[in-house]
């Protein structure tokens, strides 16, 4: 046996590898960043329509840390005055109807009429990573690069409400950086088309032909919030089956209680790949608000929508002081155990904790 300190393995220390980044690079580069914008930089840049400035202005909205949103929230304050004197429509589809390809063939036309128009779309995140893709100005070229159009991707995060109620606080922004026609992408069919419904002023639901059968569990409550059903991708070998599933689509809207707005639904078919249907969708748009207008439902649904959101704000903050309560998040963790322990019920947990919550705060 040969001794250890004989062995002919040897490990010999290795070479000191350099930085990853030049130091010196770096410091040049602090040096050379420029400080935040103050509130009245960012209230003149937005004022003037500057998008950088804009995005800089959103990204301090969509911030976690509480300096940032109070300055955020400061700087909406400012902003009020200046919002909602935009046409804010909303957008959802099912997976593989085009809604990319649609809102960038539409955002085409609407901007060529001399609209300036933003897009804010919702990506869902990872649930695992909390990561996400963020890829809408990828699949926009042509729109990302129109100067009368602003593409804002924001992840979903995790959490509907919170992204929710941001993304209306960005609408404010947009709105006072002059862009008069909003479109607020959901990430899809499901429970964030509530979210959005209240805040826009029309709903559209974008379908394709064929896609009925897998959407008889959540048709009915999505068709009854939309405003008009555009089936897209017709053209080509698709065109009848797409006519087809417009009739039906048609008949099926003649089902539901009549809207309190007293607008009749309608359904279209387009193709966002050639560029036609769309001027007749965005002709029913138009129709559709002065409908509204002039029945004075329009400001109605505005001033039920503020009311929500101003609920949901105050639903939010409670949580939110709820579970970074010190003594909260000392009860929580036994609480939990007990609870899938069967030592205490779900209801008799949470009621204790309330409880502790509320004699705190007295």
């Amino acid at each position: 046996m040969i001794a250890p300190d004989k062995s002919a393995l040897t490990v010999n220390p290795g070479v000191d590898q350099p930085p990853s980044v030049n130091p010196e690079a770096m410091a040049r580069l602090r040096q050379l960043r420029r400080p935040p914008l103050t509130l009245d930089q960012m209230e003149q840049g937005i004022a003037e329509g500057n998008i950088t400035v804009l995005s800089q202005a959103i990204t301090l909205l969509e911030s976690s840390r509480p300096d940032h949103a109070e300055q955020a929230q400061a700087l909406i304050s400012r902003c009020l005055p200046r919002a909602g004197r935009s046409v804010r429509i909303g957008l959802t589809g099912v997976p593989g109807a085009g809604k990319s390809t649609f809102i960038e063939a539409m955002g085409t036309a609407i901007t060529a009429m001399g609209h300036r128009l933003a897009v804010l779309a919702i990506d869902p995140s990872s649930e695992r990573s909390h990561g996400s893709i963020l890829g809408d100005k990828t699949r926009m070229e042509r729109l990302s690069a129109n100067p009368m159009a602003f593409i804002r991707p924001s992840p979903s995060a995790g959490s509907l409400g919170g992204v929710a109620r941001k993304t209306r606080e960005t609408i404010v922004l947009c709105e006072a950086a002059g862009f008069d026609v909003i479109f607020i992408e959901t990430v899809g069919v499901g429970q964030s088309e509530t979210a959005v419904h209240s805040m826009v002023d029309f709903f559209l639901l974008l379908m394709i032909a064929g896609a009925g059968d897998e959407l008889q569990g959540i048709k009915r409550g999505i068709m009854e919030m939309a405003d008009l059903i555009a089936i897209n991708k017709a053209d080509g070998s698709n065109l009848q089956r797409a006519k087809l599933a417009r009739a039906e689509f048609q008949n099926a809207l003649h089902l539901f209680p009549p809207q309190e707005s007293g607008w009749t639904p309608q359904a279209l078919t387009c193709s966002a790949l050639n560029s036609e249907g769309l001027h007749e969708i965005w002709d029913m748009v138009q129709e559709h608000i002065a409908h509204t207008k002039g029945n004075g439902y329009f400001d109605l649904r505005r001033n039920r929508q503020a009311k929500y959101w101003m609920h949901e704000a105050i639903n939010e903050a409670l949580r939110h002081n709820f579970y970074n309560d010190p003594r909260i998040a000392a009860m929580l963790e036994q609480a939990e155990a007990d609870v899938m322990e069967s030592r205490l019920s779900s209801f008799v947990a949470a009621q204790q904790m309330l409880e502790a919550y509320y004699m705190q705060t007295k």
